[in-house]
């Protein structure tokens, strides 16, 4: 029977009351335990009225957020992981938010509200202790490959001249530098430790439950969310429930049946340099040219608080296996990677820098481009939250904070998700099968 009694975050650090170490390992004992075979306690609001009982199912960003904000305005939430929590691209993922990088399309709204909120969470969280945050330069390089590590001397002396917005530990043969974003519009958090700590300060303070079992379907009545049922038996009843199921969505047949998520494999690395190499916080979008005859690649550099760089690339849609523990990455991605890293800089070569994670993880995304965000067709009391691609931790606290308003206030506040609205993929659908009708007569 799925129980949770107790579990510990590597890496993780609570809120600045609990009692801590700056990014160190901290092991928490005092999550409230839920078995799956019944549904939580409901809790109780000062006037005496009972609490709505909202079950939300998928421990990645987005449905910790969702979580966070619903348990935060007194909801009873009880949170359903199949796996551990921020076990996939939540926990994989670089971290980076940017202001203003979605303002030409749809996701606009979201990604505008959402960097604020992870603003305002970062002074409330203390997020510059907790979980890494903090603004940054943003820079566009070009890279092209070469047979040895670069020159630290010369590489770095020609890339001062090129432009003083090359940082100094960037001593590969970097060309046109441009700078895409500052300390107003771009940011990043340790994506991991963000969700980590969101969950923490939810148990701790607002009541917040968590189950670890598999959920394997949500029971109806009379076209009402009523429960979940989990693959052990395990009931767990509800007013609401909210499925933010990432890449996974696309495994299970009530949203399926609907619209399409697939999976992007990306892969990543986490390097630990020396600390005389004085990595400053610069995020990196690299156009990388490796040898001749080959594409070239996008990858991405994001230095850390913590000393550590990660580095990420080398993504392709890819089959989800059923358990996150089976995904694994590629060793010829891997090596990729290895060799961007060092054509960047000569303290991330081997030998000078130690390889502390080599990893991949799924982005849920959509055939629109767009994610998921609203009420299911025809199940009342049900909502998802779902496709946000390569944005989902910058947008995982607007998202979280929209999702809590719908359920509780019946329309979101924050900003709106018409056009996030599941109900587009049936419109559509309706229009072919009209089209396909005309075209018959």
């Amino acid at each position: 029977m799925a129980v949770l009694v107790t579990t510990s975050f590597p890496n993780f650090t609570l809120p600045r009351r609990f009692r801590r170490n700056k990014f160190g390992p901290i092991e928490i004992s005092s999550i409230r335990c839920c078995s799956s075979s019944s549904a939580p306690p409901p809790a109780t609001m000062d006037a005496g009225t009972t609490s709505k009982r909202v079950v939300v199912c998928g421990g990645g960003i987005i449905g910790v957020c969702t979580a966070y904000f619903l348990s935060k305005r007194g909801a009873a939430v009880t949170l359903v992981e199949k796996s551990s929590i921020a076990c996939g691209a939540s926990g994989k993922a670089g971290g980076f938010l940017a202001l203003d990088w979605c303002d030409d399309g749809p996701v606009s709204s979201l990604a505008r509200a959402s960097f604020n909120l992870h603003r305002t969470l970062a002074r409330e969280l203390n997020g510059a202790e907790s979980y890494g945050y903090r603004t940054v330069n943003t820079l566009s390089l070009s890279i092209t490959e070469t047979a040895s590590s670069p020159s630290s001397s010369s590489s770095a002396q020609s890339n001062r001249k090129s432009g003083s917005t090359v940082p100094s530990w960037v001593d590969g043969a970097a060309k046109n530098p441009r700078e895409i974003g500052t300390t107003a519009t771009t940011a990043q958090v340790h994506p991991q430790l963000f969700t980590q700590t969101l969950l923490a300060k939810a148990v701790e303070d607002y009541r917040l439950k968590v189950v670890i079992g598999k959920l394997e379907r949500v029971e109806a009545v009379d076209g009402e969310a009523k429960a979940v049922v989990l693959e052990d038996g395990g009931v767990i009843e509800a007013d609401a429930v909210v499925l933010a199921l990432g890449p996974w969505t696309g495994k299970f047949p009530l949203l399926s049946s609907i619209f399409r998520v697939y999976g992007i494999k990306a892969h990543s690395i986490v390097l630990d340099p020396k600390p005389d190499a004085m990595i400053t916080p610069h995020a990196l979008f690299l156009s990388y040219y490796p040898a001749p005859g080959r594409p070239p690649l996008d990858p991405e550099v994001y230095p850390r608080p913590t000393g550590e760089v990660y580095i990420c690339g080398m993504s392709a849609e890819a089959d989800v296996p059923d358990d996150p523990a089976q995904v694994v990455p590629a060793p010829e991605s891997i090596q990729v990677l290895k060799t961007v890293a060092k054509n960047v800089s000569s303290h991330l070569a081997e030998g000078e820098a130690t390889l502390k994670a080599k990893q991949a993880c799924f982005l849920p995304c959509t055939d629109d481009s767009i994610p998921v965000i609203g009420v299911v067709p025809g199940l009342n009391g049900c909502y998802v939250a779902t496709g946000h691609s390569c944005w989902g931790i910058l947008n995982g606290p607007a998202t979280g904070a929209a999702v809590s308003e719908l359920v509780l206030d019946g329309h979101a506040g924050i900003v709106d998700l018409a056009q996030f609205s599941p109900a587009r993929f049936l419109r559509a659908r309706k229009r072919v099968q009209n089209l396909r009708i005309c075209i018959n007569l």
